[in-house]
């Protein structure tokens, strides 16, 4: 019987073959396992504004589904809330969680084909960190992802990407994404 080989993501075998034995190296672990890994991706994306209407928040949910490759959730909102025009089981927001393969997909495109299509674009803050080794990005336009098509797009809404990884410290996830290739914006070391 011949073996079939298993599909693994481009940046999963990078992450395995180039990113593991530099940040063993860099960190001085003992062992392999102690490296940082990156958990999932959340992607998040609030629509409040679509509360008056419906169409919106279903056109988010599709938008979302199509930049992730993966089946995004609608969050409805629990209670009513008169001050705001709320009612109970309205969408809200937007959500979708990317593991694995999906996951490493997702990070590819980011960062070879959307990233790179913002406009006057100089990197990524460095300021995302939580201190538990998880960073978030703030988009401003879904339309840098390729996959949107720009004809049927009904309104331009941002979104929050949130990497989870396994780091200790701000340091050791920077380290790990700017391994996978996150563009960070260069620290300024003559200023004024």
């Amino acid at each position: 019987m011949s073996k079939t080989k298993v599909y693994q993501a481009r940046m999963k075998e990078q992450y395995l073959k180039n990113i593991v034995p530099t940040l063993q190296k860099q960190f001085n672990y003992s062992s392999n396992m102690q490296v940082p890994v990156l958990k999932k991706i959340c992607l998040n994306q609030g629509i409040g504004f679509a509360v008056s209407d419906r169409k919106l928040g279903e056109a988010a949910v599709v938008e979302m589904t199509t930049i992730a490759g993966q089946k995004a959730v609608a969050a409805k909102s629990r209670k009513d809330i008169a001050n705001f025009k709320l009612r109970k089981g309205v969408t809200v927001g937007v959500r979708v969680t990317l593991r694995g393969n999906n996951m490493y997909e997702f990070l590819d495109r980011l960062i070879s084909a959307s990233l790179p299509r913002i406009r006057d674009f100089k990197g990524i803050d460095r300021k995302g960190f939580d201190g538990s080794g998880n960073y978030t990005l703030g988009i401003t336009e879904q339309i840098i992802f390729p996959e949107i098509n720009m004809d049927k797009v009904t309104k331009i809404m941002g979104m929050d990407i949130t990497f989870v990884t396994t780091a200790k410290s701000n340091e050791e996830a920077m380290a790990l994404l700017e391994a996978f290739g996150m563009p960070f914006k260069k620290l300024n070391t003559n200023e004024n």
